[in-house]
């Protein structure tokens, strides 16, 4: 029964061997668009309102701060095109970082990036929900809060289905949300063209009052106050760059076919809302989003004030708004997770982040977004404010630390060739944007929640530092093992021993060809000498996010496999041992390993299955989180099975020892 009821909400698993898997699962350029451009597009109900309000009295700016805002995400969209262009294996800010400016800024990047990602769903369903309620009345805004918790849960059981199916269910959301809002922003501009005279003497008067008073410098610096606090409006161009794995082939012409989707809809969808505060001069309302008194001044401005389609359209228009944001909170579970799996896979956080379902989902990482995400609500209840000045830093810092990458990038190619290029002055003008964004957020709003941004990020570093130190620990300890290579006959003859049925048979399991193993093999001898008369080696390659590339590196996982237990059995002949291998290409090792040991112990009635376990001299609480316990696991499955199962303990000493 729970068998089915997981098929049921997660869908039936995935078979690695069909060639048609990962197409299937790969997202075309508009779908693509749907996934992961929504948390750009949808950036547009709350960043250009922050900016408007930011205005105060000073309202004929917002022509000039339209115009900034379609300028700066043309600007960064074009900067990170050039970044799938050169990085087509996706990864985004983290890759770039890592690979330009070395693993420490990686790091920061990535860290950065996830707390990033929490922030998109936190940010993205608190605005969505505030975009709900603007049409309730204000009694009902006790309930927001469990509504978003219902949201995030809601969507982590999508994706945890698969990213496909979550993207495909939420199309027509996405297309609703396009249509309301070009009408919307259209509509408005028309009917008020005639009154732009009266609207361009407001802005030259305007401008010529506050020449008179504040000056050009205040005048100036109220404007770029007004810009850097709409950083929020441009808090989801990376998401696509990041995304590009899930992209069809070819990749870097899909990608960069999202990045100008995404481009020109947040540009005329912020531009355009932006300038349609000017025109009908919005203000801000209590329980209201400042979209909210846009769409009723809107229809206002039509004459349909109180008619049923006036109605229709406004809830329409603010529930598409509150559902794409909905929508948008798919680049957190999306990206998120993927870049979790690519600091997995370099040693910053566990290993198990990078494994796959039998979905194919990195069911863990949507876990631990999902779960953070609802914490991050629940420390800010939900206000918008503080989520997207939190959102906002980090973005920020990822986007810093790309350009500067892009920048040095093109600089090296320089000093090699001499040829510079065209996109290192992008890349320079974005880096410019992207700094002056970030400083101005940190000094303006860092008593106000800016300090709890940079201080997860700066927590984050440090934990993702302690966990790569105690790998590279392990790893240093585990290859005094390797010796044992250098202490074996290299010559004499394989030997192919006919295996008896009815002998005692010892399932050992194995990964690559090394010490590891070598190990394990010379410890059965030594526990139970001359006992067993054969060897059976058991190995399943593993499919995680890093090799899942499509069928042809499921070959190549299932290549590299048959070869390492080729050599074990080789090695095992050379002494006279009667030996075969087992294998399994798999997402699922533990489940894998079961049904090949059952299967041999049917061939091999008198078989004992072995499995190396790493033991820790100085045992901590942290370790099993690092450590999978995939032997116990499969001891305690076996056993209940009727199949006896030993571990090998592999001793790992403490550092003053080693």
């Amino acid at each position: 029964m729970l068998d089915k009821l997981k098929v049921l909400l997660f869908g039936a698993p995935r078979d690695l061997e069909d060639p048609q898997v990962h197409h299937r699962m790969a997202l075309i350029a508009f779908l693509a668009w749907v996934g992961l451009g929504a948390d750009g597009l949808s950036s547009s109900c709350y960043g250009p309102e922050e900016s408007f309000k930011m205005l105060g009295t000073h309202h004929y700016m917002a022509v000039l701060l339209a115009l900034a805002v379609a300028a700066t995400v043309f600007i960064i969209s074009y900067a990170y095109s050039r970044v799938i262009e050169h990085f087509p294996f996706g990864g985004g800010g983290y890759v770039v970082s890592s690979k330009l400016l070395g693993p420490n800024a990686g790091v920061v990047s990535g860290s950065a990036l996830l707390i990033d990602y929490v922030l998109t769903i936190s940010t993205s369903i608190a605005a969505g929900a505030d975009a709900f309620f603007s049409f309730l009345p204000l009694h009902y805004q006790h309930f927001k809060l469990p509504i978003e918790f219902a949201a995030i849960m809601l969507l982590s059981g999508l994706n945890l289905r698969g990213v496909k199916e979550s993207v495909t269910a939420m199309m027509p959301i996405f297309l609703t949300f396009v249509l309301t809002h070009l009408i919307l922003i259209f509509g408005t501009v028309f009917l008020k063209l005639g009154e732009f005279p009266a609207v361009a003497h407001e802005v030259h008067s305007g401008f010529h009052l506050d020449l008179g008073t504040i000056g050009l410098a205040g005048m100036a610096a109220l404007f770029l106050r007004a810009y850097s606090m709409g950083a929020g409006t441009y808090t989801g161009i990376e998401a696509v760059s990041n995304g590009l794995s899930i992209m069809r082939e070819p990749k870097v012409q899909t990608g960069q076919r999202t990045m100008i989707y995404m481009a020109i809809s947040l540009a005329v969808t912020a531009g355009g809302i932006t300038l349609g505060y000017l025109l009908v001069h919005a203000a801000p309302e209590a329980g209201r989003t400042m979209n909210a008194v846009l769409t009723d001044r809107f229809i206002e401005a039509l004459g349909w004030t109180g008619r049923h389609r006036a109605h229709l359209f406004t809830i329409v228009t603010l529930f598409s708004e509150a559902a794409l944001l909905f929508v948008a909170a798919q680049a957190g579970f999306i990206d998120g997770p993927r870049v979790m799996a690519n600091m997995a896979h370099d040693s910053w956080l566990p290993h198990r982040f990078a494994t796959l379902s039998d979905r194919l989902t990195m069911q863990d990482g949507v876990l631990l977004m999902g779960g953070a995400s609802l914490m991050t609500l629940a420390y800010t209840h939900g206000d918008i404010t503080t989520l997207v000045l939190m959102y906002s830093i980090n973005v920020f810092i990822t986007f810093c630390l790309t350009e500067t990458s892009m920048i040095r990038f093109w600089w090296q190619k320089y000093k090699h060739s001499g040829n510079m290029g065209r996109e290192i002055y992008v890349h320079i003008t974005g880096f410019c944007l992207c700094f002056f964004i970030l400083m101005v957020n940190i000094f303006e709003k860092f008593s106000e929640g800016g300090w709890v941004t940079l201080t997860l990020t700066a927590t984050l570093v440090v934990l993702c530092a302690v966990i790569k130190r105690h790998y590279g620990w392990v790893k240093r300890n585990l290859s005094r093992l390797d010796e044992i290579m250098t202490a074996l006959p290299s010559d004499g003859p394989a030997q192919k021993v006919a295996l008896d049925p009815k002998a005692p048979t010892a399932v050992l399991l194995v990964g690559g060809y090394g010490g590891l193993g070598v190990h394990s093999l010379l410890a059965i001898q030594r526990l139970f000498p001359n006992y067993f008369k054969n060897f059976i080696f058991v190995s399943v390659g593993t499919i995680d996010s890093a090799t899942f590339k499509g069928v042809e590196a499921v070959e190549e996982v299932r290549e590299y496999t048959e070869q390492s237990l080729q050599s074990y059995v080789e090695l095992a002949r050379r002494w006279g041992l009667a030996a075969d291998y087992r294998m399994a290409v798999s997402t699922e090792v533990l489940e894998e390993a079961e049904h090949i040991c059952l299967d041999v112990s049917h061939d091999y009635p008198r078989s004992i299955v072995f499995a190396g376990k790493l033991v820790f001299q100085h045992e901590a609480w942290f370790q099993r989180l690092l450590h999978n316990e995939t032997a116990y696991q499969l001891q305690r499955r076996l056993q209940f099975s009727g199949l006896n199962t030993m571990v090998l303990p592999v001793r790992v000493l403490s550092p003053v020892t080693a």
